[in-house]
């Protein structure tokens, strides 16, 4: 059965940071990820994951200082990712994350190649320096749709880059709502990727919503997913439609629900 685990950038906002962790694990999830928690002290962030026996998955690098989100493969801004992805190193350690995602930042299409060359090269140095504490780190297509010239969008473009830093704590990080929007034929591409993957998310398509709607039948992919024999889990970041709880019954199937 599929691992549920709660993205609390985006499930139980309803209440602060601190007091997601609880809600989380009350309502049957015992994994999380937070995407940029550095504005709360990591001790407290701890705290709240050991005291509600959690899972602490992954967590994004920082904003950039144009506030761009991420410059891992933006050329001449190498010094700043190192700086950043420091600062995200320090953190995850302190909270007992597993992984760090590095986001590509936005690059022209002329400068794709560029770009992919320096990306490749910054997450070999990060990811050496993320094994001595045994941190993984994952890289995501994104669509253009949201996020234009993001420099990765396709799963095949990720593998490719992720063979050429060869370094076994790189990997996927398969998102079916991007790849939806960018690409589609999720299946094919999962499976074609399935090597490389090491986190997955969901939401609906086209509304980021809970994934009970919309054009992607995750009560099938889901399926697909368990069979493969992936054996990570699947981050929900998704948008809720109204308070988090009461969007919970299409996860009932994975034991996750109001007072599960």
């Amino acid at each position: 059965m599929p691992r549920l685990a709660a993205n609390l950038a985006y499930l139980f906002t309803e209440r602060p940071p601190l007091e997601r962790f609880a809600a989380a694990a009350a309502a049957g999830f015992t994994a999380v990820e937070l995407q940029t928690p550095y504005d709360q002290p990591a001790a407290a962030v701890r705290r709240e994951i050991e005291r509600h026996g959690l899972t602490m998955l992954g967590i994004n690098t920082p904003a950039a200082s144009g506030g761009e989100n991420g410059v891992a493969g933006v050329p001449g801004r190498e010094q700043e990712f190192d700086a950043l992805f420091r600062r995200a190193l320090d953190y995850a350690a302190a909270i007992g994350a597993r992984t760090i995602h590095c986001l590509t930042g936005r690059v022209p299409v002329e400068q794709t190649d560029a770009a992919e060359g320096v990306f490749a090269v910054n997450l070999a140095r990060a990811a050496d320096l993320a094994a001595r504490q045994g941190i993984g780190l994952l890289i995501e297509p994104l669509n253009r749709r949201d996020r234009p010239e993001n420099l990765l969008h396709l799963p095949e473009q990720a593998a490719a880059i992720i063979a050429k830093v060869a370094r076994p704590n790189v990997r996927m990080q398969f998102d079916f709502y991007h790849v939806q929007i960018e690409a589609g034929d999720l299946t094919n591409r999962f499976q074609r990727a399935l090597a490389s993957v090491g986190h997955i998310q969901v939401a609906a398509v086209p509304s980021r919503a809970e994934p009970d709607e919309g054009e992607v039948n995750y009560a099938n992919l889901l399926g697909m997913i368990d069979r493969s024999g992936y054996a990570g889990w699947v981050g929900c970041e998704y948008k809720p439609r109204a308070r988090t709880e009461d969007g919970l019954g299409w996860a009932s199937a994975y034991g996750i629900g109001a007072g599960a």
